[in-house]
């Protein structure tokens, strides 16, 4: 049996576009830092790709670590969140769940890179920017800390700003509170 966090390929092609939006607004914190490293804006064209279309699951599963090694290239706490973000947007096709670990790093990054009040602007944006079908899938996941494993069990999303920033988004999803 699949996980619940996988979701079905319409839904991770939906949730792709918009985990794609949301790396790509912080992709410059990384560029900024590694202006000739195309690993991180090529995750984000082949998110961008899957969720069209134009790409397959299995095609973009494979190359969902680039971003990920990317990230060392970064020399500041910002561009890394910024590449994982992509990486998170890259691993949408493989599983739905990472939609949130992108929302929630780009929203790192922003944070990092200025200001707290900044990084809840950059949350209130990606919610804004749900389409109703994204809207629905992320409302098919479950809760933050709820999965035994996967991108929302134990784990790295769970902890610190990343775990407060899904756990507002699914709320927000769920309609118990705006962020």
């Amino acid at each position: 049996m699949a996980s619940p966090q996988t979701l079905d390929d319409g839904d991770r092609r939906v949730l792709a576009l918009w985990a794609a939006d949301c790396a790509a607004r912080v992709l410059p914190l990384f560029e900024a830092e590694a202006p000739d490293d195309p690993r991180v804006r090529d995750a984000i064209a082949r998110t961008r790709a899957y969720g069209q279309g134009t790409s397959s699951a299995a095609a973009e599963i494979g190359l969902r670590m680039v971003a990920v090694k990317a990230a060392a290239a970064a020399t500041s706490p910002a561009g890394a969140a910024a590449a994982r973000s992509a990486a998170q947007a890259s691993a949408v096709a493989h599983m739905g769940a990472h939609a949130l670990g992108a929302a929630a790093y780009a929203v790192k990054a922003v944070d990092l890179a200025r200001g707290a009040e900044a990084g809840l602007d950059e949350e209130r944006r990606q919610l804004r920017d749900l389409t109703p079908e994204a809207r629905a899938a992320l409302a098919r996941l479950p809760l933050l800390g709820d999965a035994s494993g996967g991108p929302l069990g134990p784990g790295l999303l769970t902890r610190g700003l990343l775990g407060e920033v899904i756990t507002r988004i699914q709320a927000a999803v769920a309609g118990d509170r705006d962020v």
